[in-house]
């Protein structure tokens, strides 16, 4: 049997959809040690087997150089991105050193594949020899769990992560005292208590050690002692245990209670793993199937969408483009989004996905024959129900009948939420391409030219050229009065002069431009590039 953290069992899990065995043996029956980046300009030491996601690394020769010296590190494996390069001395490399090649599918994330495999990893840790149950508990049940460690210790129990938040508890509190109590009824240590704590350098010496800690009480509140121990994975410490007790623990319910805690990181591995393991693969799945290509019919397969006409919805926060790398409340408010999107996709239709991928949450909804504006029902009930608590918009890509369909409207979804994103949805919330197809295009015009780096032109180059030297506003005359079309009365309104002193400025433009205001061409002429050139922000 192969072990559940093997190269094996993440090709299993992930490959077609995100993984592909270039060269190697996928039954060798080493397990993975862990993660590691590759990173150029340093060589740190690996753990044994380790799985190298090679970053930046391109071509054959230096691909084929570091799975050589990857191979005297005992590495298990190397992933590049695809497409993998091919050629003798590559093959050549992988077969001596016993590294299996690997190729990251194009589109996907290396940060989403690093959290994936870490999770997989750790999942691998808890074990399937009998996944129900962890210690003779059910996997997950942490308040079972606590209540096995209370009857070992004779004493009231509770389980902490990281942030001294309780995750679970015994029976028996009573027998504690009123900061105990307290901390139930609060599901998490009190600030004080836990600045006391801090101050004592409890939770230092707690973390420092794998062995438990005794607690001295203080205070009328906190006054029976405590014995705790880190809950740990490796070296990442998962939580704590604290039991409140009346004296300092025999030898034997100590070793009893490092015994709990390495159970109780079992059970919190499940659970972590259990979660981020389903968001993340289903994650990758809807991403694999959004990029097209050959793994995307095996993606929309596992995904249970295969053979059924879909649509593309996109979504995001209105502010955020261009934000994929902001602070953590706005990757946790994109994940609140994404959440939400996919109970209520859920609710409409139980083969509907929902994933954030990047900075935008795709949804894809089956659409029944003659229901064509079914995704725009839904994505339209979606953000009524959320309101203006989640300030999201919406692009609606069409129904897509197969693969190659179903990139297309994602494509046109990206476009229609683009507009909305930058402001020119005239205040709409979900809109279909169809519906902003102007407003796209000029999009796409101003990528081109900001592309080749082109300026303005002809008469527009000249006013603005002019209005910098003189410090005058003839351009912003030319937009306003093109905007009014042609009305230099509401043109004159919306600047705040008189329309005497807006016709002045007109006339002006038109010797300074040169510009014939009659002619249909130059205006069109004007107004695009006007729409091309940014606004003057002086």
């Amino acid at each position: 049997m192969r072990p559940n953290a093997s190269l094996g069992r993440v090709l299993d899990d992930l490959g077609a959809t995100l993984l592909e065995l270039v060269h190697g043996d996928p039954d060798q029956a080493v397990a993975i040690g862990g993660v590691v980046i590759h990173d150029p300009l340093d060589e740190p030491a690996l753990p044994q087997h380790a799985l190298v996601l090679g970053v930046g690394v391109g071509d054959a020769a230096s691909t084929a150089r570091l799975l050589r010296t990857l191979g005297q590190q005992e590495a298990a494996g190397l992933v590049v991105r695809s497409p993998v390069p091919t050629g003798d001395d590559l093959a050549a490399a992988a077969a001596e050193s016993g590294v299996a090649l690997l190729g990251l599918t194009r589109g996907a994330s290396w940060t989403q594949l690093a959290a994936l495999l870490r999770s997989l990893l750790a999942e691998g840790d808890v074990g399937d020899a009998e996944p129900q149950t962890l210690g003779g508990v059910p996997a997950g049940d942490l308040f079972a769990l606590a209540n096995a460690i209370a009857a070992l210790l004779d004493a009231p129990v509770t389980i902490e992560d990281r942030s001294s938040r309780v995750l679970a508890y015994s029976g028996r509190q009573d027998e504690a005292d009123p900061s105990r109590i307290e901390t139930i009824l609060g599901r998490q240590v009190p600030a004080r208590y836990a600045r006391q704590l801090t101050d004592r350098g409890v939770f230092g010496d707690l973390y420092r050690s794998d062995q438990p800690v005794f607690v001295e009480p203080s205070g009328d509140d906190f006054r029976v002692p405590r014995v705790a121990v880190a809950v740990r994975a490796g070296d990442e410490i998962l939580g704590s245990i604290w039991a409140a007790v009346r004296q300092p623990l025999n030898l034997d319910r100590m070793q009893a209670l490092r015994d709990a805690a390495r159970v109780v990181a079992l059970h919190m591995l499940r659970i972590r793993a259990g979660a981020d393991v389903e968001r993340r693969l289903r994650t990758d799945l809807l991403s694999t199937a959004l990029e097209g290509g050959p793994a995307a019919r095996d993606a929309l397969t596992r995904l249970g969408l295969a053979n059924r006409p879909v649509a593309v919805l996109g979504l995001a926060l209105l502010g955020s483009e261009g934000s994929a790398g902001a602070d953590a409340a706005l990757a946790t408010e994109r994940q609140r989004l994404a959440d939400a999107l996919a109970m209520h996709v859920g609710a409409v239709h139980p083969r509907s996905a929902a994933a954030l991928v990047g900075d935008v949450v795709y949804g894809l909804v089956p659409i029944t024959r003659g229901n064509a504006d079914g995704a725009v029902r839904v994505a339209t009930d979606f953000l009524d129900r959320v309101g203006e608590r989640i300030p999201a918009v919406a692009g609606i890509g069409p129904v897509a009948q197969d693969v190659a369909g179903l990139a297309a409207s994602r494509a046109e979804a990206d476009r229609a939420l683009r507009v909305l994103r930058t402001g020119n949805g005239a205040g709409r919330r979900v809109v279909r391409l169809a519906d902003v197809h102007v407003e796209a295009l000029l999009l796409d015009l101003a990528d081109v030219v900001s592309a080749r780096g082109d300026r303005p032109s002809g008469a527009v180059a000249n006013l603005l050229v002019y209005d910098a030297q003189h410090n005058t506003n003839l351009v912003d005359t030319l937009r306003a009065w093109l905007d009014a079309f042609g009305d230099a009365v509401a043109a004159a309104a919306a600047m705040y002069v008189h329309p005497n002193t807006f016709r002045y400025r007109l006339r002006r433009v038109a010797e300074i431009g040169p510009i014939d205001l009659r002619d249909p061409d130059a205006r069109f002429a004007a107004m695009l590039e006007l729409r091309l050139s940014p606004r003057r922000t002086d």
